[in-house]
């Protein structure tokens, strides 16, 4: 169930503003309230925006000393109850696949803002692309599903922002927003709604007896509730392939049944959602035979 924005994370009004900057207010006004990084162009903007706005929204920002450690950093927050979020472009992406593939396997919710620039490698720092996109579907190695968008205006930065950790909370897992270089550095004018106008989708926390809490247990809709590290409850997690418990699923004749219904899940959660996740917006179709 969603609920209003706080009024304290939201900055309401007309601005004149980047992508960047627009997908930092967004970020804020979703109740984000940790943030690792690096910096590295053209997406330096972003975390430095957030950067500003985190003192007065009670939230952090740690520049990490590599996009290795700030994947890492955001899983340990998100386990540690805050919404979480890290900013990056091509080259950092590409250091954060392992800790993306782990957070998935955790089915740890956080939003990566990654602000495409051209590639490969170092690329061109300081020019648009869209090459990550392939990245983003299929960088990590292994089985699972993950949750994209893409905004074309810095508007659709800020209210995509907002749709990325309403979707990273909903579904439990890490989703991206795949802008880019042009969008990131386009100058224009961006309203900010009031809090009461903003729908947020809170954390699901588990609320039995800590001694029956099993951190992969999933509810109905296939997502299993979390709770906050460090408050008394049971928690092992790793990449392995696991049960319920999170403890290692090894033994290939016994395990087999639960090792793929355990990864079968990761897949199924979000297929089976796929239609309330997926929007297209279309413009310039009336003869179209083909779209791409």
């Amino acid at each position: 169930m969603q609920l209003k924005a706080n009024p304290k994370d939201v900055f309401s009004g007309t601005y004149y503003i980047d992508g960047d900057v627009a997908c930092a207010y967004g970020a804020a006004a979703a109740g984000c309230k940790f943030l690792a990084g690096y910096p590295i162009t053209p997406s330096t903007e972003a975390a430095e925006a957030f950067a500003k706005l985190a003192p007065q929204i009670g939230a952090m920002f740690i520049q990490m000393e590599d996009e290795l450690g700030s994947i890492v950093a955001v899983l340990g927050a998100s386990w540690a109850g805050k919404k979480s979020m890290t900013i990056t472009s091509g080259p950092g992406f590409s250091l954060m696949m392992e800790g993306i593939g782990f957070g998935a396997a955790l089915e740890t919710p956080f939003v990566i803002i990654n602000i495409q620039r051209g590639g490969p490698s170092t690329g061109v720092p300081t020019r648009t692309g869209q090459a990550d996109m392939m990245q983003a579907r299929w960088g990590s190695h292994g089985d699972y599903e993950i949750i994209a968008l893409s905004p074309d205006s810095p508007q659709e930065s800020f209210e995509f922002t907002i749709k990325a950790f309403n979707l990273a909370e909903r579904y439990r897992v890490p989703v991206m927003l795949m802008s880019d270089e042009c969008v990131g550095h386009m100058t224009e004018k961006v309203v900010i709604p009031s809090a009461s106008e903003i729908e947020v989708e809170p954390r699901r926390f588990y609320h039995g007896p800590k001694d029956q809490y099993l951190p992969f247990k999933p509810d109905r809709d296939l997502v299993p509730p979390m709770v906050k590290a460090g408050e008394g409850y049971r928690l092992h997690l790793t990449g392995l392939v696991h049960d319920e418990n999170g403890y290692p699923l090894l033994d290939c004749d016994i395990d087999e049944v639960n090792q793929k219904s355990t990864t079968r899940r990761l897949v199924d959660k979000i297929r089976a959602n796929a239609d309330k996740i997926i929007e297209i917006k279309e413009d310039s179709l009336d003869d179209a035979e083909v779209v791409v």
